[in-house]
């Protein structure tokens, strides 16, 4: 386009000042004020500008982008001034998704950190004695009772940091700074987002001192590691991936026995932390929390926000006496978690207490039978209107997922998509702009729906996508032929 063109069409475009004159856009201006509108105003046409720059528009466009401004406006408006943040369903499968925010807390959680956040609190006031208090105490004594061992272990305390890598490092540099901590080299994990435990104990300053190979370690290649620098054995549970085949680990109870015997701790990363006994759900080789502590494990670090399904969280539960150390580091205050991580904490862990499982999200998509999966996807696909998408059931497994029981499967019954004029991107792309978005997962070129990630009161929203899908499918069978 000439110069001279492109010079009588950005003669078109209003000033700011004009737009804002429009009255309708009063109410905008009044609900959102001046300034937030005025900058909506400012982006639209801006982006006019850039689309007459390269050559997209003609005057005939621009008639047209300036008859619909005032929506173009609000729109922008609503975009710009909407949260980042925002909820979205779950139709994965995966139960614990990592890039979706892991274990959904449950309703009570929230009660509890609207109760606790709206007012003060006595997040460190002893209101009893009038003085000030520690924040520890209000999970402290739940876990108590949650670590229990009787007269096997009276020795048990928790302490609270914002993830299990921040547990990891403030174990790490509180018991062996300046010190070797001997680990399998088949326990060198990464944690994820490039995030290895060799690089956690570099920053925590301690030496690390690899023992055994990738797929075998004896309990020897510990006890032949040993120096007068050792100041900690380490065993770092494989959750987000499994060795098979010509493989061997000392058992946790060999570990015990020459920790104690050359009187040195024994630490054990267990990563997702589960609180109960999975292998009702056919889960098994997940260690529980109690387990390793019974075993005699001196310190276990684990996650909030994976297998025990409360807020993102790194848990330090074991030996008082190294836990008090642990409190004592500077590295505590740095790495603390607030008010909001305690209230959804000691929410979830009451739920514990009080055995009711079914009130934990994770816990009952777990637990969630596949008739009942197969019952709601049938009503799903009664209620979904004659169109191009046609759905089907089909057998499949559900994840446990975030770094928790990589081989476990949880038979599930899926929702397969199909569209006439739409291909498996298309259709997932399309789902994830309904509002709000339905994430699912492509599986051979199927799009496929799992209803044990979605709660029960979704269903209607992920039928309305579906119906959504559906319409636009046959848009877009209109568009191709047009073209």
């Amino acid at each position: 386009m000439k110069a001279e063109a492109k010079s009588e069409l950005y003669r078109k475009i209003p000033a700011v000042d004009e737009v804002l004159r429009d009255p309708a856009l009063a109410d905008l201006i009044a609900r959102d004020g001046q300034a937030a509108v005025t900058d909506a105003a400012r982006s639209v046409l801006t982006r006019l500008r850039e689309e007459i720059s390269l050559d997209r528009l003609n005057s005939d466009g621009v008639d047209l982008a300036l008859s619909g401004i005032v929506d173009v406006i609000e729109r922008q408006l609503r975009q710009s001034l909407g949260y980042s943040l925002r909820p979205v369903i779950n139709a994965t499968g995966v139960i614990l998704h990592t890039n979706l925010g892991r274990a959904p807390l449950s309703s009570v959680a929230l009660d509890h950190i609207r109760d606790s956040s709206i007012t003060y609190s006595n997040l460190e006031f002893d209101a009893a004695g009038g003085k000030r208090g520690r924040r520890d105490v209000h999970v402290d004594r739940l876990f108590r009772k949650m670590l229990d061992l009787g007269d096997a272990r009276k020795d048990v305390t928790t302490i609270v940091v914002n993830n299990n890598a921040a547990a990891v490092l403030l174990a790490l540099n509180t018991l062996a700074e300046g010190s070797e901590v001997i680990v399998s080299r088949g326990e060198l994990v990464e944690i994820g987002g490039s995030f290895r435990i060799p690089d956690v104990m570099s920053k925590s300053n301690a030496l690390l001192r690899e023992v055994g190979t990738t797929n075998r370690t004896r309990i020897s290649d510990y006890e032949r590691a040993i120096t007068e620098k050792t100041s900690l054995l380490l065993r770092v549970h494989r959750s987000n991936f499994e060795i098979t085949g010509f493989t061997e680990q000392p058992a946790l109870e060999e570990m015990v026995k020459l920790s104690r015997s050359r009187n040195i701790p024994l630490m054990e990363d267990l990563g997702s932390g589960s609180l109960v006994d999975l292998s009702t759900l056919g889960i098994r080789g997940e260690p529980s929390v109690v387990d390793s502590l019974r075993i005699g494990v001196d310190v276990v670090s684990y996650s909030g926000d994976k297998l025990l399904g409360g807020p993102q969280a790194g848990l330090i539960s074991g030996r008082s006496d190294l836990v008090a150390r642990m409190r004592a580091n500077s590295l505590f205050r740095a790495l603390r978690v607030d008010k909001l991580t305690y209230a959804a904490l000691e929410a979830t862990l009451l739920a514990y207490v009080k055995q009711d499982h079914d009130s934990i999200p994770l816990l009952r998509m777990m637990r969630l039978p596949g008739s009942e999966i197969e019952r709601r996807a049938k009503a799903v696909v009664s209620q979904l209107r004659p169109g191009d998408v046609m759905l089907e059931i089909v057998d499949g497994g559900s994840l446990v997922g975030g770094g928790s029981a990589p081989s476990a499967i949880l038979p599930t019954r899926l929702l397969a998509i199909f569209a006439k004029n739409l291909s498996a991107d298309e259709i997932t792309e399309r789902l994830r702009n309904f509002e709000p978005p339905v994430i699912a997962r492509v599986e051979e070129g199927r799009v496929l729906l799992d209803l044990r990630t979605v709660f029960p009161e979704q269903d209607e929203l992920v039928l309305a996508a579906l119906q959504h899908l559906s319409a636009n499918s046959k848009t877009n069978l209109q568009n191709r032929s047009s073209n």
